[in-house]
């Protein structure tokens, strides 16, 4: 603990990193009824708290092992922090990082002066590669996690926090890759405050620290998930491991709809957009508050990196208020027949809808997928009860992976042979494109407007964010009732476009 102690107040690290602010999230300590404080590490040059421990490690090499150069293996914040280092330090640098890092994180590196490798997937396979090439060319490793060098540096975290926090805190939260971070800080805070928690964070898919812990003894993961590319680690450090388990009071482990709901927490707070593994000490620190009912504390958690892949902000916005519990996708049952579908809108005429797709099938019932805001678990359930109360069977796909990633964009098909019978003769399939402006009811008014007597056949809307909604629609009109739906067009007031000679509608619907 001593020598920790020691090495974190020698370290250097404000050559190249900054003593970042610690906040206050106001939106997020209202929502949590407790004081939460982000440690914005996602303020540092290089975007991620990573350059402290890289810059300490490297500023104590040796002329000969400055001139040799350096290598390092990282999937892409590490890499930024030895890249700048080399930069400011004036050696090579040589960094080996998975296929999968984002393209945000591989240019960035280009960008600082180092040379790029890609190689294999996880951070596992491009360490071997890095040691691999350290042995044959001479280069000194700068290891990301593993090194008592890199941990102080990255413990100077705690010595910030300690010297900004109003009052002590109960509690500071850290996402955990190898565990450089976590046991940095906690080697820190636990030799001048032993009775604060330090909590860890890993996904559910690359949780080899905690997996470790339980058993005693370093757990070595046959596979991790990558959306958290930056913990996205097999196999903790031994000397990581061996402060965990001296310091670390728990672990908790988040799912990606959680993470997802934090980076959108985060936003709302501070208008930052963290990465996956930069916002996982606020998913954990959501769900150790809600698994232990902690009220009326002051809790830190660290944003520890914000080099997001635009790509990946689309998934993110998806997925996020499902994280949340603010979003039901749900299956609703409706009788395949006229003003069915109008009945059911009614019943959800008070609430905003974020998806809503059916198409005209076989048989008498017909069954449409909708996805509708909510406020919590609670309000989520009393909607189930109202639809069935009302007649309306449903299903409750909210936790259902194969209906949020495929299922939502796969309703459709082919309009049914009965229908096309009943039609033939007297009456077509229409398809049109409309948009209206995006407001509370605008939605209702369309099918308000539409026909009575007009079978819907195909309805499929989605709020995209904009301040436009989209809304593709078919429905079967008689042919002597053409004038009336050209009068519909007219009187609706919508922009629209007819789509029933589209080669993708008769190909695909």
């Amino acid at each position: 603990m001593t020598d920790y102690l020691q090495r974190i107040l020698r370290a250097r690290v404000y050559d190249v990193a900054v003593e970042t602010p610690l906040d206050q999230a106001p939106n997020l300590s209202r929502r949590l009824n407790n004081t939460v404080l982000l440690k914005r590490e996602d303020l540092q040059p290089v975007f991620s708290f990573k350059l402290r421990g890289a810059y300490n490690r490297m500023v104590q090499l040796s002329p000969e092992e400055l001139q040799r150069g350096v290598i390092a293996s990282s999937a892409g914040n590490h890499a930024q922090g030895v890249a700048l280092s080399a930069a400011r330090l004036g050696c090579r640098a040589v960094i080996v990082m998975p296929a999968t890092t984002p393209d945000v994180k591989v240019r960035a590196v280009r960008t600082l002066g180092a040379d790029v490798v890609l190689h294999g997937e996880t951070y596992d396979e491009c360490s071997a590669e890095a040691k691999r090439r350290c042995a044959a060319e001479g280069f000194t490793f700068i290891h990301p996690f593993d090194d008592p060098e890199v941990i102080a540096g990255q413990g100077t975290i705690g010595l910030e926090v300690m010297r900004q926090c109003p009052q002590k805190p109960d509690v500071i939260y850290l996402a955990v890759g190898g565990g450089g971070l976590i046991g940095g800080v906690a080697a820190y805070v636990k030799s001048l405050w032993p009775d604060v928690d330090i909590v860890g964070v890993e996904p559910i898919d690359a949780d080899a620290m905690t997996r470790s812990l339980e058993a005693g003894e370093r757990i070595e993961l046959p596979q991790v998930g990558l959306f958290a590319d930056g913990v996205a680690v097999r196999l903790v450090g031994e000397e990581t491991f061996a402060l965990a388990q001296r310091y670390v009071d728990r672990m908790v482990r988040v799912d990606t709809d959680a993470i997802c709901a934090a980076i959108k927490d985060v936003f709302e707070d501070t208008r930052s957009i963290l990465e996956p593994a930069g916002a996982l000490a606020v998913a954990g620190m959501k769900e150790d508050v809600k698994q232990r009912c902690l009220d009326g504390r002051t809790l830190v958690a660290v944003a520890c990196g914000a080099n997001m892949n635009f790509d990946r902000l689309r998934f993110i916005s998806e997925r996020s208020e499902l994280g949340e519990g603010r979003e039901a996708m749900l299956s609703v049952e409706i009788p395949e027949s006229p003003g069915s579908l109008r009945t059911l809108c009614n019943q959800l005429s008070k609430r905003s809808l974020t998806e809503f797709s059916y198409r005209m099938t076989e048989g008498e019932r017909a069954h449409i997928f909708i996805g509708v805001q909510v406020t919590n678990q609670a309000d989520r359930a009393a909607l189930l009860e109202q639809l069935r109360t009302n007649g309306f069977q449903c299903l409750d796909l909210s936790d259902d992976e194969f209906a949020k990633v495929h299922l939502r964009h796969m309703v459709g098909g082919r309009l049914p042979a009965s229908a096309r019978t009943a039609c033939a003769g007297d009456c077509s399939e229409l398809l049109y494109r409309f948009e209206f402006p995006e407001r509370p009811g605008a939605l209702m008014n369309f099918v308000n407007a539409l026909h009575a007597g007009w079978s819907i056949s195909i309805f499929h809307y989605r709020n995209h964010g904009a301040d436009v909604g989209r809304i593709v629609v078919g429905v079967l009109v008689p042919t002597t009732e053409m004038s009336g739906w050209n009068r519909f067009l007219h009187d609706l007031g919508y922009p629209c476009w007819e789509e029933t000679n589209n080669p993708a509608y008769r190909l695909f619907l």
